[in-house]
């Protein structure tokens, strides 16, 4: 049985964490905040209750598995699973607006051919199609495998099967989100839902490689679920589960180094300046917080994938509004923003501008959220990671955007409260509050994350800042892998 330490507690850390323990191993988790669950927290006021991060799950299979494999209860039997259905709606800069079902190619080419004109919902079901084929080409190296030591091969192979297409006498393919909009789907509709799937992850689709074309087929083919209760209801079950599983938390334990011992990790030191010995460190923490963890022993070395630095966060706004919410109303509205080359220059150009956002609306309809006849809305949009305006500024023009989505907003709305990357950094210690993207390929690796494994022997990285990425079911992979590599050891080669 070997002792581990577990550098906060994000999902990825506890994912990890409840894993290991059933496998045998002494398990102490040390969180620098008050609670467990990274950004998967909860804001309360006046009897309404807000996700103040992630509020949807993707491939809710990676929580299932989890739960499988650490105890006798399934998931279903510690949260409640609600497949939302339409999966969005959304609200284009013409006034188009189209709800998509959830997890039905079909019903979803018919919308779209309903809604934007015959052929519309052709284009995006082929699509969907060649995005199959760069799911089934990298699924298993960008999600359940450790991160391969030649990864430059993930690297420089574009795995989706763009479409020739003819562009002033030349034949030429798609190489990025935007260029399968352009030439693929060649409606502007199409292609800001497209884009949109990279600009929710804070990338910009003018040089987001075409194999993020995973992030739609994703969606479509495993669906959208919420918890009823709120996503927070997730972070509570795993807690509850590592709980079971007897892993020890200590909560207001700020780690401040990584001990080193014969050339290994052997522990951590806290801000105190007592110590806990461990055979084994997890250390799901952001890069910079690691590098300043392992002051004098580099964990990355030449030749490896470098840790990234996202550059975009995300504002949030919760508003509290009088009135039941409208029966049929979609739980996710994405409004489009008027002008999709201004809102990317603003947010990924050299020069500062002011631009329509993007908006998603989300009203989940709980009826936990809210006190009888009323609701509780949130609204989400990407901002640089260090916005050049006021976050209430932006929060007013978002309010304002949302508009086109729920036109009583104003009259209905009680308060409202604002979220913003600095929250983000203070609840994950994420640099300016940046929020880590999944792991694509191609793009030089530009958008890889760094191995689970580091040069130090005994240190492992888990979370969104390690592979396979952010992003909740990510995160979830990451601590599969995790314990993998420390229960079987350098000769895991991934998940079943």
């Amino acid at each position: 049985m070997a002792r581990i330490a577990v550098i906060g507690a994000g999902m990825g850390a506890l994912s990890a964490a409840a894993r290991l323990a059933v496998a045998g191993h002494r398990v102490a988790v040390y969180e620098r905040t008050d609670t467990y669950g990274g950004a998967l927290r909860r804001f309360e006021r006046d009897g309404f209750s807000f996700d103040t991060g992630p509020a949807l799950l993707p491939l809710p299979a990676v929580y299932r598995d989890l739960f499988v494999k650490t105890g006798k209860e399934p998931l279903e039997a510690c949260v409640e699973l609600v497949q939302v259905d339409p999966s969005s709606r959304h609200v284009f800069a013409d006034g188009t607006a189209v709800s998509l079902p959830n997890a039905s190619r079909a019903g979803v080419v018919a919308a779209l051919d309903e809604a934007l004109g015959s052929g519309a919902g052709k284009r995006w079901g082929d699509f969907l199609v060649r995005a199959r084929e760069a799911w089934d080409r990298t699924r298993r190296p960008l999600l359940e495998e450790p991160l391969w030591p030649n990864w430059q091969v993930l690297a420089d192979r574009e795995p989706y099967p763009a479409v020739p297409h003819k562009r002033l006498l030349r034949t030429r393919r798609a190489g990025t989100l935007a260029e399968v909009g352009a030439w693929e789907l060649r409606d502007p509709r199409l292609a800001a839902l497209l884009e949109n799937y990279a600009l929710a992850q804070g990338l910009d689709p003018r040089v987001t490689p075409a194999s993020a074309a995973v992030l739609p087929y994703m969606e479509h083919a495993f669906g959208t679920w919420y918890v009823r209760g709120g996503m927070r209801e997730l972070a509570r079950a795993v807690y509850e589960r590592c709980l079971a599983r007897k892993v020890e938390f200590r909560f207001g334990a700020e780690v401040t180094g990584v001990l080193e011992k014969d050339g290994r990790a052997s522990g951590v030191e806290f801000a105190d300046g007592t110590v806990a010995e461990a055979d084994f460190v997890v250390a799901g923490v952001a890069p910079g917080v690691l590098d300043r963890l392992t002051a004098g022993h580099p964990v990355r070395g030449a030749g490896e994938v470098p840790a990234q630095r996202a550059a975009a966060g995300r504002l949030t706004v919760l508003l509290a509004l009088r009135g039941a919410r409208p029966e049929g109303t979609a739980h996710r509205t994405v409004v489009h923003t008027q002008d999709r080359e201004a809102e990317l220059d603003a947010l990924f150009g050299a020069a500062a501008r002011h631009a329509d956002p993007t908006v998603t609306v989300l009203r989940p309809g709980d009826p936990r959220s809210a006190p009888e006849e009323h609701e509780a809305v949130t609204l989400t949009t990407v901002v640089p990671a260090r916005p050049d305006r006021s976050c209430e500024d932006l929060a007013a023009h978002m309010i304002s955007v949302a508009e086109r989505a729920v036109p009583d907003l104003r009259d209905r709305l009680l308060w409202h409260e604002v979220r913003t990357p600095a929250d983000i950094a203070e609840a994950t210690g994420a640099e300016d509050g940046s929020v880590p993207v999944p792991a694509l390929a191609a793009a030089g690796g530009r958008l890889l994350h760094p191995s689970n494994s580091t040069r130090l022997p005994g240190l492992f990285a888990v979370g969104g800042w390690a592979h396979p990425g952010g992003g909740l079911a990510h995160a979830g992979m990451s601590g599969a892998l995790v314990a993998g590599l420390i229960v079987e050891g350098p000769d895991f080669r991934g998940s079943q």
